[in-house]
């Protein structure tokens, strides 16, 4: 975990009432995670985000929210060490595990605001795409196990994509009690891309096939295989299940599957910061590309204020 670095002096907001307002009052109370991210009032508001969540912000984000924005996407386990070690200071952190916050950030609350689910997506005018679109969620597996259909994935050194993959395989294995084990049989070196440029590789036909985020095949129209809640990572009422597979990041940290959760966090002061981080964990764009955001969300973890909360 990085150095916690000293916050920076407060601004002054003015009184204000209300949700929104509640938000002014504890972003300037809360400089967590590395410390205090803050830029000059007339600047952007900062946001470092989840490569997944990269299309949703910039078509979905962008037009919803009051005031400039500067958003940056990439994978969030990178992210996460990159604003641990305070070579990244933004306003807004939002990831794609919430493990990252518990483990390498570690703030003193956060909220929980969208799910998604695993879906392998394919080409089907692709020999490859034709046989997976035949056998659908029962034998998919079978598939990808032909050594000459290429499969691509993010690398879980980088993004809980790359690991999510890995877990989705651990669990292919006991769910279908498969003689090979997928997680060794599956995967090729050379078939990981950056969580930003995995579907580019797909679009091009770098590979027939892909593990991805069901946002990123409903956004761009792919065909994808829905495989089952048991194993894609989309249903809290699996969390015991999809613990059963882990992954060691390099820096020592074991993450373990579960549902997948998009949480997000304040870490400046800045009255402009406020109004972008409701809009952001509101949800209201989010449907629009793919994601899904529960009833009850958001939903807040950590010593999140009372009122905030509530």
């Amino acid at each position: 975990m990085g150095q916690t670095q000293q916050p920076q002096a407060m601004s002054r907001l003015a009184p204000t009432t209300g949700r929104r307002g509640f938000l002014s009052a504890v972003a300037a109370g809360v400089c967590g995670v590395a410390g205090c991210g803050g830029q000059a009032d007339t600047g952007p508001v900062s946001l470092l985000v989840a490569g997944s969540l990269n299309n949703a912000m910039e078509h979905g984000y962008r037009e919803a929210v009051d005031g400039p924005v500067q958003v940056e996407a990439m994978g969030s386990a990178r992210a996460a060490r990159l604003v641990a070690d305070g070579a990244k200071e933004p306003d807004i952190v939002s990831l794609a595990d919430e493990t990252l916050f518990e483990s390498v950030l570690d703030p003193d609350w956060h909220a929980r605001f969208a799910t998604n689910a695993l879906v392998l997506v394919y080409d089907p005018e692709s020999a490859a795409g034709r046989r997976l679109s035949a056998v659908g969620e029962d034998r998919w597996y079978e598939v990808l196990l032909d050594d000459d259909v290429s499969v691509g994935r993010t690398d879980p050194d980088l993004d809980p994509l790359g690991y999510r993959t890995l877990f989705l395989l651990t669990l292919a294995s006991r769910h279908y009690d498969t003689e090979r084990d997928l997680r060794d049989a599956v995967p090729v070196p050379g078939q990981i891309y950056p969580e930003t440029q995995l579907l580019s590789q797909f679009e091009t036909g770098g590979v027939d096939a892909a593990v991805a985020y069901r946002n990123m095949a409903v956004e761009r129209g792919y065909d994808y295989v829905e495989l089952p809640a048991a194993i894609d990572l989309s249903d809290p009422a699996y969390d015991d299940r999809y613990g059963v597979a882990s992954y060691e990041l390099p820096d020592g940290t074991t993450v373990s599957g579960r549902a997948i959760a998009y949480v997000s966090t304040l870490r400046a002061d800045l009255g402009p910061v406020d109004s972008a981080y409701e809009t952001h964990i509101s949800g209201g764009y989010l449907g629009n590309y793919g994601l899904t955001v529960p009833d009850s969300y958001p939903t807040w973890g950590g010593d999140a204020p009372e009122r905030f909360a509530g």
